[in-house]
């Protein structure tokens, strides 16, 4: 495979010049002469937009970094989507991307820089504990955004500080994401790490993420639900996972289906949940599995604990399923059915959280070998559930070291629960209501 040094095409390593044209460039002749290796050398170079090709590999050597503008008329925006598809995020455009093409990658130990230190600010909303989501700027692109690519790979880079969403994928067949390095602001609204929307057989293995938004996120978004269907084969092992959200999120989107997804051997440092599975739009979450999991989960100060500060979703929940509707909206959510969780030892703030509705209930949950040690690790009080987006929202609520509410067919076995210190924990080790055929085996271990 021939090189193709930007160097060759113009680029300038000052960190100011734009360097779109020279990159894009390069990657058009790479893609002509039938596929090729874009090398980024060592040195700082500033672009604006660029679009990959079919059978280009974009490489970044040791000490390059490829900066992303962040001036709105450097930035490609996003195909229209439909007009009731706001909630989808649908706004701001992409740094790096490409539509349609296969065999697409990206490589070496260089740095994709998206300056999101330029675009987050910290105006001390929650009084002192700086813990909070931190302020915006208007305009914030994505990092990346591949869309119907086939045969895509990500490996060994460093993404460092996105504006926005990180690693989108939308629409994407046979994907591999290994050993890379996500490093966001861990209190930068929305800078999720991966993002696999209704892709199909990926593999993601080896990452460090630290981020503020959910780490690695699963979803079935309106528009690509449309385009693509169902998100489905989807393996997630070996990484590390940071954020002030959940570590492994699936949904909120639910559009379409979510179909087949393993997460496990990973790391949960200090996230607000470990695992979220949510519902809202009418989608199926099935076949789900989450093994071997250790860390921690813990509640950060946001709107809930100072009036007018922004907020986080969850409350230190190891595990949290939910099934219910958005509020002011009466459709059916959608189904989630066929989960199993084992081997995971967690420290944690709340309980399992496993809730649908009567109209929507949970079905076919197993639980085995979970070691959760109660205690207090962040700097506010517990007693609340967190059910957003919906219509419950956030209330007062015991915490139990197991809840479920509309579950058939719940199954717990060797769940060993203990308390730590300063803990919230009511002590009740299970609370069920409107729960249907549940087995539940629990046991509280002498505190320590």
């Amino acid at each position: 495979m021939p090189d193709y040094d930007i160097l060759a095409f113009g680029a300038v390593a000052d960190g100011v010049t734009d360097n779109a044209p020279a990159i894009q460039t390069a990657v058009d002749a790479a893609a002509a002469a039938g596929g090729g290796r874009v090398v980024v050398p060592a040195g700082r170079f500033l672009s604006g937009s660029v679009m990959l090709r079919s059978n280009v590999e974009l490489h970044l050597q040791s000490g390059a970094v490829l900066l992303s503008s962040l001036r709105p008329e450097d930035i490609r925006p996003f195909r229209s989507a439909d007009a009731d598809d706001d909630m989808d995020g649908w706004n701001g455009g992409f740094f790096l991307g490409a539509c349609g093409e296969h065999n697409v990658t990206i490589s070496g130990p260089g740095t994709i820089d998206g300056q999101g230190d330029k675009v987050f600010f910290d105006q001390n909303d929650d009084n002192g504990f700086h813990e909070c989501p931190k302020v915006c700027a208007d305009f914030r692109p994505r990092m990346m955004l591949f869309e119907n690519i086939t045969d895509f790979t990500v490996r060994d880079v460093t993404l460092k500080d996105a504006a926005f969403w990180t690693l989108h994928m939308a629409g994407c067949r046979r994907v591999r994401i290994q050993d890379i390095r996500i490093l966001n602001d861990d209190r930068g609204a929305n800078n999720d790490g991966i993002d696999p929307d209704c892709c199909q057989d990926v593999v993601i293995s080896g990452c460090i993420v630290r981020t503020g938004d959910d780490a690695i996120v699963v979803k079935a978004t309106g528009p690509m639900t449309r385009r693509y269907g169902p998100s489905r084969n989807i393996t997630i092992t070996n990484c590390v996972l940071h954020s002030r959200d959940s570590a492994l999120k699936i949904g909120t989107e639910t559009w379409g289906d979510i179909q087949n997804v393993t997460f496990g051997d990973c790391v949960v440092d200090d996230c607000s949940r470990a695992v979220g599975i949510w519902v809202r739009d009418g989608g199926r979450v099935e076949n789900i599995r989450v093994h071997h999991l250790v860390g921690s989960v813990r509640r950060y100060a946001d709107r809930y604990a100072v009036e007018g500060a922004p907020g986080w979703w969850g409350k230190g929940e190891p595990i949290f399923v939910s099934a219910t509707n958005r509020a002011g909206r009466d459709n059916f959510p959608g189904v989630i059915r066929r989960l199993s969780f084992d081997h995971i030892t967690l420290k944690a703030e709340s309980c399992v959280f496993f809730a649908g509705e009567d109209h929507c209930p949970i079905s076919d949950i197993r639980v085995e070998d979970l070691d959760l040690t109660m205690c207090r690790q962040g700097t506010q009080p517990g007693g609340l559930f967190d059910e957003q987006p919906s219509a419950r929202h956030i209330y007062p609520h015991e915490i139990p070291a197991l809840y479920a509410r509309s579950v058939h067919g719940l199954r717990v076995r060797q769940m060993c629960v203990r308390a730590e210190g300063p803990t919230d924990w009511s002590g009740r080790l299970h609370c069920l209501e409107h729960c249907k055929n549940a087995q539940v085996e629990m046991e509280r271990e002498e505190d320590e």
